[in-house]
């Protein structure tokens, strides 16, 4: 087919234009064509992974209640090495860590912890999981950790039962006054908080503030591995 001498001109232009600027509108076109095969590639890979992960995270809810603790900590080894990226990672760190706890394995327990306090993507689940750390810790005997754990500032909503425990360890550490002002901020930043469970647990730190002119410090009570009810997410968030 013949061109005229106009469109010869544009072909020869449009061949010009081509040789100069091909090679970068070559590479936009395959770098826009990774870029949208890349997302969609890791939008089924994240749903993928969450998908296994909320299975995993069923047989590891039925071996908690079952009390088959090998099973738990198996399942919740898999769930924190492989699908750490998930929401179930931080969910099972807890769950997992408490069924320890309760089953006296405190080692495994605070490594639980210790994870989802470093690791978790929400900043709830990091502190609830600090709180707790300190508890175990206590329990161990290591009071100065337990109080390192706590370091730092929380929001308003972890104030109380961060200065609650607190107020644990020092108690156990013979600390008394210190203790006594950090149960009493616990009730000072527990009366800003608007909640249910607001009352009773007030109560019980007043009886612990009480406590400490009448009893020896080792007769306090224990800091539970749980948190104060108004401190803890759902673990099914």
């Amino acid at each position: 087919m013949a061109y005229d001498l106009g469109e010869q001109e544009s072909i020869e232009e449009l061949k010009d234009w081509w040789g100069r600027h091909g090679t970068l509108v070559t590479a936009v076109i395959v770098a826009a064509a990774l870029a949208v095969f890349g997302y969609r590639f890791w939008n089924y890979y994240q749903g993928s992974q969450t998908a296994k992960a909320a299975v995993l995270y069923e047989q590891l809810e039925k071996a908690i209640s079952e009390k088959q603790m090998t099973l738990v900590r198996e399942v919740a080894g898999t769930m924190l090495d492989r699908y750490a990226g998930t929401a179930y990672a931080e969910m099972t760190a807890l769950a997992a860590a408490r069924a320890n706890a309760d089953a006296g394995d405190l080692n495994t327990a605070r490594a639980q912890l210790q994870w989802a306090a470093d690791h978790a993507r929400d900043p709830e689940y990091r502190f609830v999981a600090r709180l707790r750390l300190a508890s175990v810790l206590l329990d161990q005997g290591q009071g100065d950790a337990a109080l390192k754990a706590l370091a730092g500032d929380v929001p308003a909503n972890f104030q109380a039962a961060f200065a609650d425990r607190r107020g644990d360890i020092l108690a156990s550490q013979n600390k008394i006054a210190e203790a006594r002002a950090q149960y009493q901020e616990a009730l000072a930043k527990l009366a800003q908080v608007g909640s249910d469970v607001r009352l009773a647990y007030t109560n019980v730190i007043q009886i612990k503030l009480d406590s400490l002119g009448s009893v020896a410090p080792d007769a306090l009570p224990k800091a539970a591995a749980a948190s104060p009810p108004n401190a803890s997410p759902s673990e099914n968030k």
